[in-house]
Formats: structure tokens, sequence, C-alpha cells
């Protein structure tokens, strides 16, 4: 066993540190399987040789962090874990800085947080148009807008288009008052939360009077050719076949496309072939176009979700072995729908 300590005095720093409850320090004793205690204004580490290394570093990281900021969050930590090695959800920090989006906000440098994130940060970077399937909390709708406005800040592109269909989920919302901008925000909110993660709210709002950010619904994109954008369709998995036709023929010149949803989380009619199934078939085998496939482990929210995921694919697979899946007209099962 080796032994290392950190002289904190500072209590606000300490509370800081070691976060509400001293949530942060249990994620750390977790994460390196250590030891952390303290006692007047020492922290001691106590635990394997090179995992205590690992923790005294991580928590000079944030220590350091802890005086630029007023609090630290959950992400601060596991940032910081993952750069001295340590395992989150199944995947070690990738140690390729090449891989983090140019964004300052906050702070904080926008960096994909699991090796499938980073995949697809370097193929939506590669390609024109890029699929992404993955369950929900992996960074779909996050990664791709923090890259379309890294590519927009560099002069990349002129304009980002932020795309969703506008299909409830599983529940009738009825009548909604106010003008068409309030009706479509409920559908649309999402992308504007992870917009104003990259942007302040006054240059967010700046931007979109002036037509260089664009948050519109599915229907708005028909007729329309986009040069010169970065466009994104979020909750594709909940478009038609025609949709979608529609969606990726409006790519223009020096045009950039991504493409994510997830399959498990349909809320199409009954009997109505998702576009996003129905293009990965045709298209995913195609050299010029990005694929990418995010998994449970790629899951970077509250670590309860990854369980959740994982528990209802498991109940699902359970099902179709114990239970004949019923096949219409005599067609065949499409492996795209499991």
């Amino acid at each position: 066993m080796t032994e290392a300590t950190i002289s904190i005095t500072n209590p606000d720093e300490l509370l800081k540190l070691f976060g509400p409850r001293d949530q942060h320090l249990r994620k750390l004793r977790q994460l390196f399987d250590v030891t952390i205690t303290q006692r007047n204004g020492r922290v001691r580490i106590v635990g394997d040789e090179t995992e205590v290394q690992r923790a005294t570093r991580t928590l000079e990281r944030l220590r350091h962090l802890s005086r630029k900021r007023e609090s630290i969050s959950a992400e601060d930590v596991a940032d910081a874990a993952t750069e001295e090695g340590a395992v989150i959800n199944g995947s070690s920090r990738l140690p390729d800085r090449a891989d983090a989006i140019d964004i300052h906000h906050a702070g904080r440098k926008i960096k994909p947080r699991t090796q499938g994130q980073a995949e697809y940060v370097k193929s939506i970077r590669k390609y024109d148009l890029t699929f992404a399937t993955g369950p929900a909390g992996c960074g779909k709708t996050y990664l791709a807008v923090a890259t379309a406005v890294e590519a927009m800040k560099a002069g990349e592109i002129r304009k980002i288009v932020l795309v969703r269909p506008a299909v409830e989920a599983g529940e009738s919302l009825g009548f909604l008052p106010g003008d068409l901008r309030a009706k479509l925000n409920p559908y649309l909110r999402p992308l504007l939360d992870a917009l104003g993660e990259m942007i302040n709210y006054d240059q967010a709002r700046e931007l979109m009077e002036q037509d260089v950010i664009e948050v519109i619904p599915l229907a708005y994109m028909r007729g329309r050719t986009l040069n010169d954008a970065f466009v994104i369709l979020d909750e594709a998995q909940n478009t038609t076949v025609a949709q979608m036709k529609m969606f990726l023929t409006r790519m223009g010149e020096r045009s950039k496309m991504v493409v994510s949803g997830d399959v498990t989380q349909q809320d199409l009619p009954r009997g109505v072939t998702s576009g996003l199934k129905d293009a990965l078939r045709r298209l995913g085998h195609l050299k010029d176009i990005g694929v990418v496939r995010l998994q449970a482990s790629d899951i970077v929210r509250h670590q309860l979700v990854q369980k959740i995921v994982e528990a209802y694919e498991a109940s699902e697979e359970s099902s179709h072995e114990g239970t004949p899946r019923a096949h219409t007209n005599g067609s065949k099962e499409d492996p795209m729908d499991r």
C-alpha cells in the first residue's frame, strides 16, 4: 500500500473539491479504488501505488480548476479522472488531444469522453454526411452541435441549420396556444438546449435573428438547397422514408450533414418504416458516408442512464427470443428493427 497527502487548509476549497455531500470524493474513490480521507487540512490518499498517483494528480487538477470556478461539476471530475486513465462507463480516456472540439464556453473545453464519441467526431470532420445511432445520453446531438459551432467559428461554413421532426413521444399534447414559434418550441427545445451549451444566450439570439443559425422543424426543409451550411437532423428515427429522402437531397455545395437518432425509440405510427433505418440500409455501405453506432458504454449522462438502457435492451432481447415475430405479406424480418 502507498500513501500520499495533499495539504488544503482553505475550507471553501475543500468543499468545492469534495462536492455536495462529498459526491466528488466518493466518485474518485470508486474510479481509482483508493481510500481518501481528510483531517486537519490534510487530504490522505491510500491504495495501490499507481492508483494513488493517478488519484493525487486528479485531485491536483481539480484543485487548480476550483480556483477558477465557483463550483466543480460531476463532468469536471469525470474529465479530470479520465485524463489520468480512469475507466468510466466501460471506456478509458482518449489521449489524443486532436479529438477536442475547439469551443471554450463557461470556462471549459468540449471534447469526446469515450472512444465511440471520438470516432463520431472524427467521422463528422471527415465525411460530408454522417449517420449516428445510439441510445439516449451518448452525445449524438451535443457533439454534432459542438462540431457545427466549431466549423462556423473557423469560417468553414456560413450557416448552421438544426432540424427535428415534429413528432410527439408517445402522447398527444393536443392544442398548443401561441404563435407558430410557441407551438414548435417544445419539439425544438433539445436542440436549443444543446446550442445554449456552446454559445451564450445573447449571441445565439443575435445569430438566429440574422438567420446564421436556424432551428426548424423538418417540414420546413422542403424545396430548399443549403450551400456552405452545417445541417443536423436530430431524432431521425422519427422521419418517414419520404422525409429522409427529402432531407438528404437538400445538401448543397460545401455543406455537411449529420443525421442522428435512436432506432429503439421510434414514435412513428405502427407500420410506418423509419427513414433512419431505411437510409442506413440503402446508404450505409457507401464509402463516402460515415456511419457511427454508439453504444451504452458511450452514455455520459447520470451513471444510472447506462444501467437503465442496458436493462431495457436485455428485456427486449429476451422477449424477442421467447416470442416469434409476426411478419406481414410474407416479408422477411428487417435486421435493423432489432
